[in-house]
């Protein structure tokens, strides 16, 4: 399902793409205001663009999560709660996106870069303004709310990360590895029970995503090495620019 074969320009888009998105996956975050513009660069219709990017870039919270299961949460109901919270939201948001006609996503997509980058952008406020607002400790709530940030991962997934620490934040005292470790498995549910659903549906672009997939992976990689040199402030500055970039661009392409 994908725009044919891959030309020497397509490849080294999507390998530039993805070795920057996972390095700044690695370093920072916001690595979909990268990739998915680059996979409708290379010709993809936007819900492909967008489901195949969903499979390029699941690896690099694949492995964030493995990483740090060490400081999971002791497992109880409420966890699982909020995991099947997460994979029944991120299936909903799939069939959402599947739903939604292209000619409606294409004039949805503008306003979808250009949330995430605000969300990116404030990401620490959000998380001030909602751990203010409800008291941790809430397991009910957690599991509730971790389920409309999963529709949305699902049907996007940019920012999803930063939402569910939002979430976490507010609804728990773990110390911030705890929470980061517990917003991976979360997103891993939410992108992989997304990603089955496209899978099945026959809407991922495979030669394009399994090129993007092994940039991604190497920059993930890279990442972390070059926090050494590179500050993660920095990269979240460009990330955002880059953001606001490309919700300009599509914004002249689809609404004007």
């Amino acid at each position: 399902m994908g725009a044919g074969a891959l030309t020497f320009q397509t490849v080294a888009l999507l390998l530039g793409a993805g070795l920057i998105g996972g390095m700044a996956n690695a370093m920072a975050g916001g690595a979909t205001l990268i990739t998915f513009p680059a996979m409708m660069a290379a010709g993809l219709p936007p819900i492909v663009a967008n489901a195949s990017n969903a499979l390029a870039v699941v690896f690099g919270n694949l492995m964030g999560a493995w990483s740090e299961r060490s400081r999971l949460p002791p497992f109880n109901a409420a966890i699982a709660l909020a995991l099947v919270s997460a994979l029944l939201g991120g299936a909903a948001g799939a069939v959402m996106l599947l739903w939604t006609p292209e000619s409606l996503f294409v004039l949805i997509v503008p306003g979808l870069i250009g949330l995430a980058t605000l969300v990116f952008a404030f990401s620490k406020s959000i998380q001030s303004f909602v751990s203010s607002r409800w008291k941790s400790g809430s397991e009910g709530l957690r599991a509730a709310l971790v389920l409309p940030a999963a529709v949305y991962g699902g049907y996007f997934g940019a920012g999803l990360g930063v939402v569910l620490m939002a979430v976490l934040s507010a609804t728990s005292a773990w110390e911030l590895r705890t929470s980061n470790a517990l917003k991976n498995a979360l997103s891993v549910m939410a992108n992989g029970a997304a990603i089955v659903i496209f899978i099945v549906q026959g809407v991922i672009s495979w030669p394009e995503t399994l090129v993007m997939m092994a940039a991604a992976m190497a920059g993930g990689y890279l990442g972390g090495r070059a926090l050494a040199i590179v500050s993660a402030a920095t990269v979240r500055k460009a990330i955002i620019v880059i953001g606001a970039l490309m919700t300009l661009i599509y914004a002249w392409r689809y609404w004007l």
